[in-house]
């Protein structure tokens, strides 16, 4: 497989929608668009803490499952003229978009590749940084990424994460259009093994693959009325849609309607919102 940049003929390592919970559409492309805006404080501020750690310009560092954009920018910014940034993704449509996002914002330092993250085929100890965000959540076996974002890290890199643990969510005024919204999120999202309580297994998953100095923050954010990241449980369930419905768990008349509802109480801005946890951890590779 070539890894040329400017190679916008990919082929995907495997189906994405097998593996990714929330499935390969133009609308989940979109929602991770915005994600990657949304997430942009959270994101920095991570990075902030690695430079504590030592993460430098001139450095290389790896965003695996980047999607359309990821954190390409930021770790650009990061490493600087002199560093290296790559973005792996297996959707050949998020690897285009990523490759054109690169491209239209003068990123020379990025290049993007098609891949498995679970298997990514690079070498071995190639990047000072191995991140992933919101991609351990949504895919079985989450350790075997991990492994491989080891494998990948120079000895003395960094390995770090940013997951959601969406165990709870708080929405009040309560309404029962949203009980039933997140009652289909609970059941429909983990449908291919993926768990939903994974952002408070960071810390263990990487001191299970033998990193050290181990830490993590916990982010509980709550969006004002008209932020895109308010919204972002019905997206999901809008992902979720065709894995719904051929479930059984309810019809596309109910879909539209509970849909409707619960995104006029989340317009009212008197209506607290808080969607989930969001866990970034990070690790050093011995």
């Amino acid at each position: 497989m070539s890894h040329d940049a400017t190679d916008t003929t990919v082929a995907p390592a495997y189906d994405a929608a097998e593996v990714y919970a929330l499935g390969a559409d133009t609308d989940e492309t979109a929602r991770l668009r915005r994600q990657s805006e949304e997430l942009q404080p959270e994101a920095r501020a991570l990075l902030g803490r690695l430079r504590e750690f030592g993460l430098r310009p001139g450095q290389s560092a790896i965003d695996l499952g980047c999607g359309p954009r990821g954190v390409l920018d930021l770790l650009a910014e990061t490493v600087g003229p002199d560093g290296r940034v790559v973005g792996l993704d297996a959707d050949p449509a998020h690897v285009a978009a990523a490759r054109q996002y690169a491209f239209s914002h003068g990123l020379a330092n990025v290049e993007v590749v098609a891949d498995d993250a679970r298997h990514t085929g690079l070498p071995a100890e190639s990047f000072d940084l191995v991140h992933t965000r919101t991609l351990l959540v949504t895919i079985p076996e989450p350790a075997e990424v991990v492994a491989e974002m080891v494998r990948l890290a120079r000895p003395g890199g960094l390995v770090a994460s940013e997951e959601a643990d969406a165990e709870f969510s708080i929405c009040y005024p309560p309404l029962p259009e949203w009980d039933r919204l997140w009652s289909l999120f609970r059941v429909s999202f983990p449908r291919a093994g993926a768990d939903l309580r994974l952002g408070r297994r960071l810390t263990e998953l990487f001191r299970e693959a033998g990193l050290t100095d181990v830490g993590a923050t916990v982010h509980a954010s709550c969006y004002p009325a008209g932020h895109s990241r308010r919204t972002v449980i019905p997206d999901l369930v809008r992902s979720l849609h065709p894995v719904i419905l051929s479930l059984g768990l309810a019809g596309e008349r109910e879909l539209a309607d509970v849909d409707a509802a619960v995104r006029a109480h989340l317009a009212d801005p008197r209506t607290l919102i808080m969607p989930h946890l969001l866990v970034t951890a990070w690790g050093r590779k011995p």
